[in-house]
């Protein structure tokens, strides 16, 4: 019996183990694949359609259209790295400083501060759930080291600007653009880019048609943001990064 039992446990072991290099495997091919072919959607966007399906709400219907960095406006670029994550340029996933400094907020404060990098929210939207769970923590780390290891900064940057959600059911900067502002990403102002970044922590509170004096204030600090970091130029940073990758 307890051989037996042995040879079970052998046996579930491997069999877990294997399963294990096989979602790992598959992992890294996405990963890849995506450094090249356009998602058509994200884990987000499908968990909202499902959400949407299983409450009675037929009439839900998602608002996203994939366009090329080049096709956006370089103030939408600028603007969400202000508002996100200043240091996007210099960190491999994680911005340990802001993480220390959140973690000392959130520990004196009933308002919390998150701390997730661009490439971090690029993990959770495309790939994962929303959620505090250690699971998807562990699982959005993951995917941010590979994230990381396989696109350049330019791509990270790319794919994030297409799959940020700007309200209910508006995904990604050309759906954004056009459904408040009845014009093309490439066409954003500062202004328009920085109401835009404004939402992102919040999207299904925090509103571009209807800005509370909150958003407000957030997209003058943005603006703000814009200028220190020297405009655009900025992105020559960002740049820098896609020349120096094979």
């Amino acid at each position: 019996m307890t051989a037996n039992r042995a040879g079970l446990l052998r046996r579930v072991g491997r069999a877990l183990l294997e399963a294990l290099a096989a979602a790992l495997a598959l992992a890294v091919l996405l990963v890849i694949a995506l450094r090249w072919i356009n998602p058509w959607t994200s884990a987000f966007m499908v968990n909202a359609r499902l959400e949407a399906f299983f409450t009675g709400d037929h009439r839900y219907q998602t608002h996203y259209r994939w366009v090329d960095l080049e096709q956006i406006s370089p103030q939408a670029a600028l603007a969400v790295i202000a508002s996100e994550d200043q240091q996007f340029p210099f960190h491999a996933g994680f911005d340990f400083k802001s993480i220390r400094e959140a973690v000392r907020h959130n520990a004196v404060s009933r308002h919390k501060r998150g701390a997730s990098t661009i490439s971090q929210q690029v993990a959770k939207n495309l790939f994962l759930w929303s959620g505090r769970s250690y699971l998807r923590k562990g699982l959005e780390a993951g995917f941010t080291l590979l994230i990381e290891v396989c696109w350049p900064k330019e791509r990270i940057l790319e794919v994030y600007l297409n799959i940020a959600q700007f309200g209910p059911d508006v995904y990604g900067v050309q759906a954004a653009a056009q459904h408040y502002y009845h014009k093309d990403a490439r066409r954003l102002n500062r202004a328009d880019s920085a109401l835009l970044a404004a939402v992102l922590p919040n999207p299904l509170r925090m509103r571009v048609e209807a800005p509370s004096g909150y958003v407000l204030s957030r997209r003058d600090w943005i603006a703000e943001q814009m200028a220190e970091l020297g405009g655009t130029s900025y992105l020559n940073l960002v740049e820098a990064d896609a020349n120096r990758r094979p």
